[in-house]
């Protein structure tokens, strides 16, 4: 089983893909301008009281007010505030919070008005980044998270992975967290921490400290708005996360990019340095993986899988709504008990990675093929949940009904990813009117001629559609090399399944997308 990251640098950020034996996964798009992040820590005005909805509206400087519901406080919100006053105030509290006496907890069920009041300057974390009309979802209970465990400030407990099953491991662990870590900070250890030895522990400890103590330096003299903790961009986290034994290559088209990730690969698990790798191929990185085709094909209302059938995918305002189809997948009538269990099977696994493709949240709800069988009702159940245990985001999943639906819940934390794959038409614009589609091969001659004789551009590459790549390549002699003949000149000519079929690039020898001008 092989893990991939391949990371294509853009004009506005990052597009992230992780591959699984060369199957698309997760599709991330990370952009240069999102400054709210999930796990960024901020200091924050709070603008506006609730009591209605017993939260509060804070001003992080997004446009919209990011959201602060009084559970979100957490019970040491007075240890956190009082924390915060006494930073601003000058107090001289160490390099950690051993000198620092933890206030009495919040009472559960208490009013947000009882404990926060306008314009007080509050330091809350990002949990959920803006999504469709909604400004950020506050916490002010700030964790700082690390390759094998989370800091937790404030509070003086450790707390395991679930996923950490073997008892003598989670005593272990146990044991050895609670001799290492500082006073007044709790500590949730990671699935990714299970026999780890301590030194490594303790260096992931001890760098989560120093993010903390970077950030109290930076609060003394912050202003209302500021970022005080900032989280690592999501290629850094995607790896911080998942960068296991499976992972076999990283592979980065920047060399900026290349250089950061080795360097942060280098320091959080230096055996995986070697994997990381600079793509400098010919062809776009995308394109050489099959990452474009997998998007067009895997981002549609309809989802075609190997084992004959097909989903449909609709959300709506209240949910999302999967419903199989067994498409031309037929056998006699007495297997069709077991076809029926085998389509359902593939498609539970299609859907699993669906969720995490398009990062789906909220309720969703799967209409599966009808089965008679109980047995293979509830095979489908547990397989649906082994399916769901990689995700990283928290999935709920509940047995089929009467009516053969299956219900789930998932975790959103950030806007679902959605890729448009129906396109226009680049040669009518959707009028539904276009000239001959073979002047396109006209008009691809004629703008060479302009650039290679007018413009006088000595090395320049071509960027077409694969069918219009076979029909320049193609038979000797070929368009291409008649061209080598004709203005002396190389042209160098690759294929885009990205652009349409109509559509079509000059590059110059900087990489440099060449204008044409009459």
């Amino acid at each position: 089983m092989a893990n991939e990251l391949v990371i294509n640098a853009t004009q506005n950020g990052f597009r992230i893909a992780l591959l699984k034996d060369g199957g698309l996964l997760e599709y991330h798009i990370d952009e240069k301008d999102n400054n709210f992040t999930v796990g960024d820590i901020y200091l924050g005005t709070l603008k506006k009281i609730t009591p209605s909805l017993n939260a509060s509206f804070v001003d992080i400087g997004y446009k919209k007010d990011a959201f602060l519901h009084y559970s979100d406080l957490g019970p040491q919100f007075n240890s956190l505030n009082k924390f915060v006053q006494l930073v601003k105030k000058g107090g001289d509290l160490g390099r950690g919070l051993s000198q620092f006496k933890i206030e009495p907890p919040i009472d559960k069920l208490g009013k947000i008005s009882e404990v926060l009041s306008r314009n007080q300057h509050i330091l809350v974390q990002v949990v959920k980044e803006p999504i469709s009309n909604k400004g950020p979802r506050l916490s002010a209970e700030p964790a700082i998270a690390g390759r094998y465990m989370i800091l937790v400030p404030f509070i003086n407990t450790v707390n395991l992975s679930k996923r950490i099953t073997s008892s003598e491991e989670r005593n272990r662990l146990m044991r050895l967290i609670t001799s290492i870590k500082p006073q007044n900070f709790g500590v949730i250890v990671r699935t990714a921490a299970e026999g780890k030895e301590a030194i490594e522990l303790d260096k992931d400890l001890k760098d989560l400290l120093g993010k903390w103590e970077a950030g109290v330096d930076k609060l003394k003299n912050a202003i209302p708005k500021e970022k005080i903790i900032g989280e690592i961009n999501r290629a850094s986290s995607i790896l911080r996360d998942m960068l296991n034994e499976s992972f076999d290559n990283i592979v980065v088209d920047d060399k900026e990019a290349y250089d950061e990730i080795k360097q942060y690969t280098k320091r959080i698990a230096p055996e995986k340095e070697k994997i990381v790798r600079h793509y400098q191929g010919k062809t776009k990185i995308f394109e050489h993986f099959g990452i474009e085709k997998q998007l067009k094909m895997l981002f549609g209302q309809t989802v075609n899988m190997a084992s004959g059938g097909y989903l449909i995918i609709e959300h709506t305002e209240a949910m999302h709504v999967v419903d199989v189809n067994s498409g031309n997948k037929t056998t006699a009538a007495e297997d069709q008990e077991e076809m029926v269990l085998h389509v359902n099977l593939a498609a539970a696994k299609e859907i699993a990675r669906q969720l995490r493709l398009r990062d789906m949240g909220g309720i969703i709800v799967v209409d599966f093929i009808d089965m008679k069988n109980p047995e293979d009702k509830r095979e489908l159940y547990q397989q649906m949940k082994e399916y769901l245990k990689e995700d990283r985001s928290k999935t709920t999943v509940l047995p089929l009904s009467r009516f053969g639906l299956m219900q789930l819940t998932r975790q959103r934390v950030r806007p679902e990813m959605n890729i448009v794959t129906q396109e226009q038409c680049p040669a009518c614009a959707g009028t539904g009117k276009i000239d001959a589609s073979i002047a396109v091969a006209e008009q691809i001659e004629r703008n060479l001629q302009l650039v290679l004789e007018t413009q006088n551009e000595q090395e320049i590459t071509l960027f077409v559609h694969p069918y219009l790549y076979a029909y320049f390549t193609s038979g000797f002699p070929s368009k291409r090399l008649k061209w080598l003949i004709q203005y002396k000149k190389w042209v160098k000519l690759l294929e885009d399944s990205s652009i349409g079929v109509t559509e079509f690039k000059f590059f110059n020898k900087h990489g440099e997308e060449i204008e044409l001008t009459q």
